[in-house]
């Protein structure tokens, strides 16, 4: 079973209750994109869903009847004249061959499994969702432009409410995405001079530390003559790269023996060495630099931060008003929805790790396996003096609803932006409040109303602890994994962009490194 999709408990603690969940999910099992290493494997033949592909069709052109188009794909390839042939898969598969890259048949069929297990676990035994919905206005959902993330994200949302939880009238739901030169959702070198500098800068600093090592040698005699004939052997910035070889040994671990590599890759210590060489490439930047954090994931952080503030105050920023409105408009839930009670996310490995290692929770952690994810929690406390027990917000799986306070505020929404009628109509005022300012910068009262909230992180249920959040005063009682809002947003704060795309293209001529350590996740 995936790490996604570990059993999890319903351990609230007495006196706090979930109030609002964020859930990120990595991309599921997919080839491998790497296409420095595909000589090592034939083509996949494990996308069936190339079978079954639809495209939307304007079938008049006074665009008045939109239909849709059935289409199976096959692939093209070059033949061994160099002409043009049809790719195929180990026993001659021609109609299920997969795109580098692609998610397969194995990775929708364990994130429909990871969304049965949230269903299971948010609406069936916690009760935090509800069993049958008529839209999903309440239900924040958003991926990076990729398309297996998309479909990750959708694979999941199925398993949560298939089609016996929806209405028969159900809309269609509203997915937020954005342009690849506008993705926070994970560390955009590809749109971020500097952060390339950076992450090149810590790349090469990996494989000086790295390349004549006796680890090193141990790679070399385990798979070097695997390695291309012009290449110089296994290194950290060989051709492949080692965390390209690592992308396609974990790739090919998660299907058949018909696309595996030679048993040599899967040597228990050669894997355990190229994981823990990869984990300090990709995310070491995270737990020593602000200017790593800030460009590489600062944004998708304040944004997190952002939406729970929201859900404090019952402004708008909590992503209500991007998912509402009729078509055309933005505006509370199609239902009458005024707050997300749920949000999910589909994104990748690097999302993962860089989250928790930006806030200090990634020390000695293995590379994110397929179908992770993390949930970041949003607590309140309660005034009762009893134990108070229902779910919390996921990460990068699922985003759940917002609890019921304590005292209902009458009609928030009609008195922050007027009648419901007026939001439809001329459209939302722009969300205020504490959202991204820095908590030196709030006044003592919005100081205040973050006071009796606590986050916490999970990680493939694994509860993670914030260093910044273990001094006394900054976590609930005795337990140092409820983070108090304000400590939570103190620290992140520091390596939340004010305008990312200016500091993208700013410090172009300074040192990649800061003089002095800058640790991750203290206030």
């Amino acid at each position: 079973m995936q790490p996604g999709l570990k059993k999890t408990k319903a351990n609230e603690p007495r006196f706090l209750r979930a109030f609002r969940m964020r859930a990120y999910d990595r991309v599921s099992s997919r080839p491998s994109i790497k296409e420095n290493t595909s000589s090592w494997s034939v083509d996949w033949p494990y996308c069936n869903a190339a079978m079954r592909l639809k495209s939307v069709i304007m079938a008049t052109k006074d665009w008045s009847h939109w239909d849709e188009m059935k289409y199976r794909r096959r692939l093209e390839t070059f033949g061994a004249d160099d002409g043009p042939v049809v790719a195929s898969g180990p026993n001659g598969e021609y109609d299920s061959v997969c795109q580098p890259g692609e998610l397969t048949d194995k990775g929708r069929e364990t994130t429909l499994a990871l969304g049965e297990r949230l269903r299971h676990l948010y609406v069936e035994q916690l009760g935090f969702m509800p069993k049958l919905i008529s839209d999903a206005d309440m239900i924040y959902l958003r991926a990076t432009p990729m398309p297996r993330a998309l479909e990750s994200l959708q694979q999941t949302f199925w398993g949560m409410y298939p089609a016996h939880a929806r209405t028969a009238d159900f809309p269609a739901p509203t997915i937020i995405t954005r342009t690849p030169a506008d993705e926070t959702l994970y560390p955009n070198d590809g749109n971020c001079r500097r952060f390339a500098q950076l992450s090149r800068a810590f790349a090469q600093r990996t494989a000086d530390h790295w390349n004549e090592t006796k680890e090193m040698e141990y790679l070399n005699k385990l798979i070097s003559k695997w390695m291309p004939p012009n290449s110089r052997g296994v290194a950290v910035d060989s051709h492949p790269r080692l965390s390209g070889i690592m992308d396609t040994i974990n790739s090919t671990l998660a299907h058949g023996p018909e696309t595996r590599l030679p048993s040599e890759f899967y040597d228990d210590k050669g894997r355990d060495i190229i994981d823990r060489i990869g984990v300090e490439e990709w995310f070491s930047g995270y737990n020593e630099s602000v200017g790593y954090r800030s460009l590489g994931i600062g944004g998708l952080v304040g944004d997190i931060v952002t939406r729970m503030a929201g859900s404090v105050e019952q402004n708008g920023n909590d992503g209500v008003l991007e998912v509402g409105g009729e078509n055309g408009r933005l505006g509370r839930g199609r239902g009458g929805e005024a707050n997300i009670r749920f949000a999910l996310s589909g994104c990748h490995d690097t999302t993962l790790a860089a989250v928790l290692a930006s806030l200090g929770a990634f020390n000695g952690e293995k590379w994110p396996p397929y179908t992770s994810h993390i949930a970041v929690e949003l607590f309140r406390k309660t005034r009762s003096t009893g134990p108070y027990i229902v779910p919390v917000k996921a990460s990068d799986s699922v985003q759940v609803r917002q609890a019921e306070t304590d005292t209902k505020p009458k009609t928030w929404w009609s008195g922050l932006f007027g009648k419901a009628k007026d939001v439809v109509d001329s459209g939302p005022s722009k969300p205020s409040g504490i959202a991204r300012r820095p908590v030196e910068d709030l006044t003592d009262q919005e100081k205040k109303s973050l006071d009796g909230y606590y986050v916490r992180l999970r990680y493939n249920d694994k509860i993670m602890t914030v260093p910044g959040c273990k001094p006394a005063g900054k976590h609930f009682q005795d337990d140092e994994s409820f983070c108090t809002l304000e400590a939570f947003k103190s620290i992140t704060d520091k390596y939340t962009p004010v305008n990312w795309k200016q500091a993208c293209g700013s410090n172009l001529d300074k040192p990649a490194f800061p003089v002095l350590l800058e640790p991750s996740g203290l206030d």
